[in-house]
């Protein structure tokens, strides 16, 4: 975040009226919308969850930035704030897993669990020169974003989906701030400051997704957090929102409950 910008409030969705508190961080390819085929089935007795657009997505579309992992910090911050949640657990899915750790560590005592769905490490991703072309250019060409969801899911998934999952990232997101948010969860590191952290954390990897793989949180997550437990949804790739919903929200409330 500049020095001159302030925290915004960023537009968000409540879902549930229970006592335990939750934000749940969408991904590079999604926003807030991603989240609402989950909605019918959360337990909305024992949780309130809020779902919020990052700068540059959704109804935050035309809200400017600088499109960092921290300025995602500070506006999800001021949305708790203005919730009036002094305490909240954070679920974040793929970009929205390494935010989380950021919120975690700028508003230290008020987080109380994480759940990364697919979650990008703190440390953030490596890129051969190829991968790095193909999601580099993915801000301007739609063929590579139907690439990378595709390859992400095992390539196994229906066309139509495919071609939904692109139309709705083209139209939920501003190309500056996709293709800035690349270099935030792909280049920025800040794993010496999540290691020996004593939050539990649940990570969810979806067995066939080869990116973000269950190797990866075992190298990753699993080293640095000491109270952090591996789920593997054997049957989805990256978009376990998508394709596993209800195994999603069995592990994730389990979690958050106990």
């Amino acid at each position: 975040m500049s020095a001159t910008e302030s925290p915004a409030v960023l537009p968000h969705d409540i879902h549930g009226s229970g006592p335990h508190r939750v934000i749940a961080l969408h991904g590079w390819f999604g926003d807030r919308t991603s989240f609402r085929g989950l909605h019918p089935y959360l337990d909305a007795d024992a949780f309130t969850y809020a779902f919020p657009d990052y700068r540059g997505y959704g109804d935050a579309r035309d809200l400017t930035g600088d499109y960092t992992l921290a300025e995602i910090a500070g506006d999800v911050i001021a949305l708790a704030d203005k919730l009036g949640w002094d305490t909240f657990s954070l679920v974040g899915h793929s970009m929205g897993g390494t935010a989380m750790q950021r919120v975690m560590l700028d508003a230290p005592g008020r987080v109380r669990k994480l759940v990364g769905i697919s979650p990008v490490p703190a440390s953030g991703v490596p890129f051969d020169e190829d991968g790095w072309a193909l999601f580099s250019g993915a801000a301007d060409e739609p063929g590579n974003r139907r690439a990378i969801i595709d390859f992400t899911t095992g390539s196994r998934l229906p066309a139509r989906w495919l071609d939904e999952m692109v139309a709705g990232s083209l139209g939920n997101s501003a190309v500056p701030a996709f293709r800035a948010y690349l270099d935030a969860w792909a280049r920025t590191d800040f794993h010496a400051e999540v290691v020996g952290n004593t939050t539990p954390a649940l990570v969810i990897a979806g067995g066939l997704d080869p990116a973000l793989s269950p190797d990866v949180m075992r190298a990753t997550w699993l080293e640095w957090y000491p109270n952090a437990e591996l789920v593997v949804l054997a049957d989805a790739g990256h978009y376990a929102p998508a394709e596993a919903p209800l195994a999603l929200i069995s592990q994730m409330e389990r979690f958050l409950a106990a």
